[in-house]
């Protein structure tokens, strides 16, 4: 599987050395590496289908101070689709409104049947673009049909029924950007951890540091603005557990069987 990092925060941190411990994982996640610089003006992607401690663009990258107050970060291992800049997180999709949405996904979908159309309008073929671009399809069809008024209370309501919608059976470790609010959402054990300090939140798949971090809440899809929780949704009961029979699937995917 994949992992994820993450920050929100309401100033700008510096975050090269946490970034550094995080991509020395990509020994095990060799498939692929992005980051994502998320201003409320602009989204900025970085990424490459290779390796990260094989990328000399990152390895210069992380000599300059990197600061920022909202970014995401992936490293791959993949599970579904090849290895691939089209299939490298972080993936972005402009909606309706004028509005960027930025998603990167650790997990798998087994089955979904919500997704499937989007496996013929996707530029890569991983089930994570799919997520997004469901995401951003469900937004333009409610942005239209109230006449272009579309507030974020509407907008948590209804990522958290794609959500709803998505997860039965499947594995779904999100972080998801819309311009302005930055959503967290895992539903496997021990997948996901975050480390809050004077008004920063630093998410990660695995703690960074030796102290200072918990586990994210399972199953219930997280909020921020700006290092701030501003939304604690619901619990659901899809608990992700791996199964013998997932990793049968995986296998006869991977194996074009």
């Amino acid at each position: 599987m994949c992992e994820l990092f993450g920050v929100t925060a309401n100033r700008k941190i510096k975050i090269n050395d946490l970034l550094s411990r995080f991509f020395e994982h990509s020994v095990e996640h060799r498939n692929g590496w992005g980051l994502a610089f998320l201003d409320h003006d602009s989204v900025s992607i970085e990424k490459e289908p290779i390796r990260a401690s094989d990328s000399l663009y990152l390895k210069n990258r992380l000599t300059g101070r990197i600061e920022t107050s909202r970014c995401m970060a992936h490293i791959r291992k993949a599970t579904m689709g090849d290895v691939s800049f089209s299939n490298t997180h972080p993936f972005s999709k402009r909606d309706e409104s004028g509005r960027t949405w930025v998603l990167v996904h650790n997990g798998t979908i087994f089955d979904s049947p919500v997704l499937s159309a989007y496996q013929y309008n996707q530029e890569g073929s991983t089930d994570s673009e799919r997520i997004l671009l469901y995401i951003v399809d469900q937004m333009n069809k409610h942005y239209i049909r109230e006449l272009n008024s579309f507030d974020v209370n509407e907008r948590i309501k209804l990522v958290e029924n794609i959500i709803r919608k998505i997860v039965p059976g499947n594995k779904l470790n999100i972080m998801l950007y819309d311009g302005d609010y930055f959503y967290v959402h895992k539903n496997e054990e021990g997948t996901l951890y975050k480390s809050e300090h004077s008004g920063s939140v630093i998410f990660s798949t695995h703690p960074l540091q030796d102290k200072g971090w918990e586990e994210v809440p399972q199953n219930r899809l997280m909020v921020y603005k700006d290092g701030e929780l501003i939304h604690l949704g619901k619990r659901h009961e899809y608990t992700y557990v791996e199964n013998a029979e997932d990793l049968k699937l995986l296998y006869l995917h991977c194996a074009n069987l």
